[in-house]
């Protein structure tokens, strides 16, 4: 909220006022306290799969891609050295260049969503995409995780 939100709370009588610069997206993700109709909603971060299977901008591929085959994933994610998503390799790729760094075969700034996304309306927005799944960030584009349709 901004800082004339909270004075004007402050002043008409509530004792704890916090003026929460990172905004409802992060606060949300952060997993603070939430009142009103906002309370108790599921959001993508609480259906997404922590599991993805992840690996480095420059690492080789090799081991991703067999977890990639092995346990059926639609993709793997490139994260940076704080989990930023940079791009994601589809299997194909992973089978084709099994021997390939990340880079060279990624596909770079792949769709995702943010966390706090409320899970109703995740089946429809990835009906309307006809998409099977979407990875989940925080506001700093940082991997949650991964929602399939089935979860939601």
């Amino acid at each position: 909220m901004s800082a004339r939100a909270a004075w004007r709370l402050e002043t008409i009588g509530f004792g704890q006022v916090y003026r929460y610069v990172g905004g409802k997206q992060d606060w949300l993700l952060a997993r603070l306290p939430v009142e009103g109709r906002d309370a108790g909603v599921q959001r993508a971060f609480d259906v997404a799969r922590r599991d993805v299977p992840v690996c480095r901008l420059r690492e080789p591929v090799t081991d991703v891609g067999r977890r990639v085959a092995d346990e059926g994933w639609p993709l793997a994610v490139v994260v940076n050295d704080v989990d930023v998503v940079l791009g994601r390799l589809r299997p194909r790729a992973l089978a084709e260049h099994p021997d390939a760094i990340a880079d060279e075969i990624m596909v770079p700034g792949p769709r995702t969503v943010r966390g706090a996304r409320p899970a109703s309306e995740m089946a429809a927005w990835l009906d309307e995409r006809n998409v099977l799944g979407v990875l989940v960030t925080d506001v700093d584009g940082v991997l949650v995780g991964y929602v399939r349709r089935e979860d939601v």
